[in-house]
Parts: structure tokens; sequence; C-alpha cells
């Protein structure tokens, strides 16, 4: 299927709806649309390829073995280090496997984080966070006698920057912060964010699980100490995330996990731990994996990130539109700097009803609070529905949403009769 949406054709993106296999499902003989890729994105075929060449032709362990089988196998897991670091603009060394963008937090905090909080110290977060930036950081607190302290965004969903500003203060120890929100969309002003930290000599955390997708990261240029990411937000297989740190600080840190690659020697007597990036990558990997994220990586290039961009804010733009025409629909969140999320409720329906009821239209929304409920809490609301867009979906699959929330609205929904 083609789509044109302003100037921006998914021609001009080589057709890419045909390459992920699951948009070819149908449920209740409707083809799916799918608009939950902020929880998770889809797998286009040449990612799940490269997992597949590595079970079929390739399976062994990494960094151990010296036949043919464990060579290739470790030349294709640190050669996709080595292409995820320089398209992140950081170094392999610095570039860390996690299971995910929550690990890769958790990570830090009982790292680098009991290490340098005490008590009284003071931990700034934003009141967008994702609860995997959120828990970690109370836990530290918690433990150590620290202090969270949380910077207020506006009835757009925009970060107050000068409230932030004002947060931060010489007892301020770190600062952790969302890139984009995945309950609003906003996109968050990190290179000003890290550039008045680090005034005051903080590090600053980005989680960029949500903007990954939509935005050219360069670590190098946002200065950041720390970025968090997760494999399956950016098309790539569940269970891989990265932690990309500054060498001095994860040269500084303590392991977080014992045994495997983060070992150089052990006796009894005592351990000697390996170089970073293995220091804090215990045990066998989850190598498939990160062969599959490099491949999603090369997939995302290939298909161009700035036609990725430029198409989805054009999608974005078109689909808040759309929805803005239903009465009694009030968007959540609306930011002058979006990413493709849109939250929404719906006036007398609550979000469990339109998600289960738009299912039934084959039409797959995320509902709830996003494990994100002091944003739920900020707008006085107890959940929100939830479309979020990526460049396989396309203008009729944004007309069928608003059709059917112009049925659920106008009672005509098969729900409801």
């Amino acid at each position: 299927m083609t789509s044109t949406v302003g100037d921006v054709s998914t021609s001009g993106l080589r057709n890419v709806t045909s390459e992920f296999p699951v948009l070819r499902r149908e449920f209740g003989g409707h083809p799916i649309v799918y608009l939950d890729s902020a929880a998770t994105s889809q797998t286009p075929q040449p990612v799940i390829d490269a997992m597949t060449r590595y079970y079929t032709e390739s399976r062994a362990s990494i960094h151990r073995g010296v036949y043919p089988l464990a060579v290739e196998a470790t030349d294709l897991y640190e050669g996709a280090r080595q292409r995820i670091a320089e398209w992140l603009g950081s170094t392999p060394e610095e570039t860390i496997f996690a299971a995910n963008a929550t690990a890769a937090i958790n990570l830090v905090a009982y790292t680098w984080g009991r290490q340098n909080v005490g008590r009284g110290d003071l931990v700034l977060l934003t009141e967008m966070e994702h609860h995997s930036n959120i828990v970690p950081w109370q836990i530290l607190c918690e433990e150590k006698g620290a202090v969270l302290r949380v910077a207020p965004f506006n009835d757009s969903g925009e970060l107050l920057l000068d409230e932030f500003e004002k947060l931060l203060n010489p007892r301020t120890k770190f600062v952790a912060v969302t890139h984009v929100s995945n309950a609003l969309g906003t996109i968050n002003p990190v290179r000003r964010i890290v550039e008045l930290a680090h005034q005051l000599h903080v590090p600053v955390l980005i989680d960029g699980a949500q903007a990954v997708p939509h935005i050219k990261i360069d670590v190098q240029a946002l200065d950041c100490d720390f970025y968090t990411l997760s494999s399956h937000k950016i098309f790539g297989p569940t269970g891989v995330g990265v932690l990309y740190g500054k060498a001095a600080l994860l040269e500084a840190m303590p392991p977080y996990q014992g045994g495997g690659d983060m070992i150089s020697s052990v006796t009894f007597e005592k351990t000697l731990y390996n170089v970073i990036p293995y220091k804090f990558e215990a045990g066998t990997p989850n190598i498939a994996g990160v062969i599959g994220l490099g491949a999603g990586i090369d997939y995302v290039n290939r298909v161009g990130l700035e036609n990725i961009a430029a198409y989805e804010h054009a999608l974005l733009t078109y689909a808040t539109k759309r929805l803005a025409e239903i009465p009694g629909l009030r968007i959540i969140g609306t930011a002058k700097e979006k990413a493709a999320v849109i939250s929404f409720v719906l006036e007398g329906v609550h979000p469990h009803d339109a998600g289960t009821i738009l299912d039934q239209e084959g039409i797959a929304v995320r509902t709830g609070h996003h494990c994100a409920q002091p944003v739920m809490t900020r707008f006085g609301i107890p959940a929100t529905t939830r479309a979020s867009l990526a460049f396989y979906n396309t203008k009729e699959e944004v007309d069928a949403l608003v059709a059917a929330l112009w049925d659920l609205k106008q009672g005509r929904s098969p729900g409801l009769v």
C-alpha cells in the first residue's frame, strides 16, 4: 500500500509496509492497523533474517572459542556493537549491552548512584518520566537518604525549563530525564538540560527509549553522561538494550553483576574485572538479539532516518487534525515539539472500553496509564488511549481510527450494540 501525506509518500520509503510480516495479519476479518509502536515496534524481515542466520549458520558462544563457529558469532556480535556505537556517536568501549533500557537505567542507579549519592543529596527528574526512570531513583534515594526532586510541565506537556533550572543546586547529584515522553510525545530540550546540569558539574542520564526511532542521536553532540535505549522500540528484537556512558565514568563505576565476560581473572582471594564495556556484561549475552539490533540499525540507515522523521511528522500532523474534528475528544499532550504519539480521552467513554471496541475493528492501540502514572495524575485522568505511529503506518490507517472513533462516539460501534 502506498500513501501520501503532505508531500511525503511511503513509496519514497520503498513501500516499507510489505517488509513487516506481522502487518499482513488480519483479526476478526479486518487487516491489522498497528498503532502501538511506542510500546513495541514491529520487526522487518531483514532483522528476522539476520537473527535466523545466526541460529542456523553461526550458533555458538562468543569471546571464548577459537573454532570457526565461535569466531563467526563473535565477529557478528562485536560487529553489531561497532555499528551501533557509530550510529549513536559513541565508541565500542562506551557501548554496553543490557536487557533493555530499564536494565540500563538500573545499572547506572545501582553502580554510579550507590557510589556517589549520599544522605541529603538530590536526584532530579521530570514529571513526565516513565516508571523505569522513576523507581530505580526512588529505591536509591530511600537506601541512601537522598531526596527526589521533580521538575513540572505545563498544560501542553512541555517541560518548564525555568522550574527545572531552579531545582538545580549544589546538593543536586544527578539528573535523569526522558528524551521523548512515551505518554505525551513531548520532545524535551535535552541539550539545554545537559548544559544547565553541567554548569554545576551534575551528570545527566537521558532515557532515549522513545527517541531513537524518530530522532538522530549523537551522544557527543548532546554531551550527556549516559544514554539508554531498547532494541524493541527501534525495529529490533526484545531482550536487548544499550547503555552509553562516558568512558571515565564507566571506568570508575563498580560492576553491576558478577560472572562470565565481566571477569579478567578469579582466585578465591581476589577477582580482577574486565575492561569496559565487558565489565558490565556478565554471563552469556543475548547474542542473536544484539545481532538483530545491529540489523535493525542497518535497516533504519537504509530507509533513512530523515525520511522516516519527515514522513512521521506529516502523518502526526494529519492524525492530530483529524482526531481534533471528533466532538468530545481531547488530546493529552500538545507540545510544539512532538514525536509521533497521540494520547487522547473521549468524553463519556473509558479508555479501556475504547481500546476494546477499536480492537473489534482490527485497530491496535494502547490504553491505560502507559507506565507514567504521574502524567495521568497531572492531568486529572485515570488513563488515555494512545495511538503511536511509525513509518509503516498510513493515512488510510489514521482514517480507519478516526472513523471507528466517530462510530464509537455516535453509538454505532458493534461493541455498543
